[in-house]
């Protein structure tokens, strides 16, 4: 099974910066975000990660994202 790493806030800022260096090291990469669908969206377009919405700060949230299919 192939190793994901999850990047929490990982559209903007730091967290995009640190997706795509995660990401040109051939690791696969899934970023996190809380708001801002289309931004998301958008990045996720661009560079080929996948993004999913869920607040980190919420267990229950954190539980219903257990197993994503991504």
């Amino acid at each position: 099974m192939a190793r994901v790493a999850l990047v929490t806030g990982g559209t903007r800022g730091i967290g995009a910066a640190i997706s795509l260096a995660l990401q040109a090291q051939g690791r696969i990469v899934v970023a996190n975000y809380a708001s801002n669908d289309e931004a998301a969206e958008a990045f996720s377009k661009e560079h080929g990660i996948g993004v999913v919405k869920f607040d980190v700060s919420n267990f229950e949230a954190c539980e219903a994202r257990r197993r994503p299919r991504w």
